[in-house]
């Protein structure tokens, strides 16, 4: 069993809440998560001083495996030769050096991906070719029985019941290649709303024996939340077992300082033709 925490949209700068922040450390252990992924967005202008102060974040974190992405907030917006020449060199340097990664742990594989593009669509993303490829060689290598996460920035389809959700320009053909790489989740931020899925209640695609959970993250830290969050932060754990995906939603109450799950969604393991339960176990 694995179980993934997962926030977003951090946003260090003017509409960064320190307490909540405070919230979140302290909730870290007492979840106990295996793995720590963080969608995006960690500075609201890209400063030095935001990135400074996400990187203190992360030092705080737990020592765990985690997957971080940057998200176009972390890409100058109003310093143009800087976003022309080097849009990723602050976030490198403070954060991670590489932007499209991998990570092995126990049951599962994650692919983080860069989807911003600092050059052509600065707000909504997206993910070339050679980033596709990329993902696709780290899958091949993976055996069936392995769950297979990606780990981005924007997202690949609407979300319900919230306006001005139009997804990442080339949104189904991200999803058909993801589903011919048999990708089982995607995990993603952007909207400051969150939502939680499954791609064939969007678009059915080529390949209709095989969806993909999606789960979006809120705002976890930052003041902007939109939509049915408006004004709200949240977070996701997501438990990986033999038989299930489980995804708990949380929201942040104020008046106890403390983040508790509001809902939760259990979509059924995919199984790969001639496995059964007690061969998947071995694995666990």
């Amino acid at each position: 069993m694995t179980k993934i925490l997962h926030l977003s949209d951090l946003h260090f700068g003017k509409h960064f809440l320190p307490g909540v922040s405070e919230v979140v450390l302290a909730q870290v252990e007492t979840l106990s998560p295996d793995v720590i992924v963080i969608s995006g967005d960690f500075t609201q202008r890209a400063k030095p001083q935001e990135f400074e102060a996400a990187l203190k974040f992360l030092q705080r974190l737990p020592p765990l495996p985690r997957v971080i992405v940057p998200g176009n907030h972390d890409v100058p917006l109003y310093r143009f030769w800087e976003r022309l020449l080097h849009p990723h060199a602050l976030y490198q340097n403070y954060l991670a050096d590489k932007l499209d990664t991998s990570l092995y742990v126990d049951d599962a594989v994650f692919v983080g991906l860069d989807s911003t593009a600092p050059y052509r669509a600065i707000k909504n993303g997206r993910l070339s070719r050679e980033q596709l490829a990329f993902c696709a060689h780290t899958f091949a290598a993976v055996p069936e029985d392995i769950l297979r996460i990606v780990v981005m920035h924007h997202h690949l389809v609407p979300a319900p019941t919230f306006d001005r959700t139009w997804p990442m320009p080339q949104a189904k053909r991200t999803l058909e290649a993801f589903t011919r790489m048999r990708v089982d989740v995607v995990l993603a931020g952007h909207l400051h709303r969150a939502y939680v899925g499954h791609s064939l209640d969007v678009y059915a695609g080529e390949n209709r024996d095989h969806g993909i959970i999606i789960v979006q993250c809120g705002t976890t830290t930052s003041r902007r939340g939109r939509g049915l969050e408006r004004e709200k932060n949240s977070f996701n754990l997501i438990t990986l077992s033999n038989t299930d995906i489980q995804v708990e939603h949380y929201h942040y109450h104020e008046r106890i300082a403390i983040f508790e799950p509001v809902s939760r969604h259990t979509f059924k393991r995919r199984r790969p033709a001639g496995t059964n339960h007690n061969n998947r176990s071995k694995l666990n």
